[in-house]
């Protein structure tokens, strides 16, 4: 588990490796592929996860999305950064050192 007070907008999130995001154009369905698990990504965690590049910090992420959806910075930040924790907890994201 960790620790959420270590959660600050400086930090970096990536994939843990082998792990990624992918378009099913299929079934139009963004997924999670980890090694020997997938799950779908809804709407709102695919937004988020779309702009998980390993190079940009939670702050730019959730500045971008806070703009892109004209939504409350606040709210934008309080649901991402418990989307991220959480996935960091699944061991599907990890912090770039």
């Amino acid at each position: 588990m960790t620790d959420a007070s270590l959660l600050t907008e400086e930090r970096i999130p990536t994939f843990v490796r082998g792990t990624r995001l992918q378009h099913d154009r299929v079934r139009d369905q963004w997924v999670v592929q980890a090694p020997e698990k997938a799950f779908l990504a809804d709407p709102i965690a695919a937004e988020i996860l779309r702009r998980v590049d390993g190079h940009t910090t939670l702050r730019a992420i959730i500045d971008d999305l806070a703009t892109a959806f004209t939504a409350p910075r606040d709210l934008i930040a309080r649901d991402v950064q418990a989307m991220v924790q959480d996935l960091a907890e699944r061991q599907v994201l990890t912090w770039k050192a």
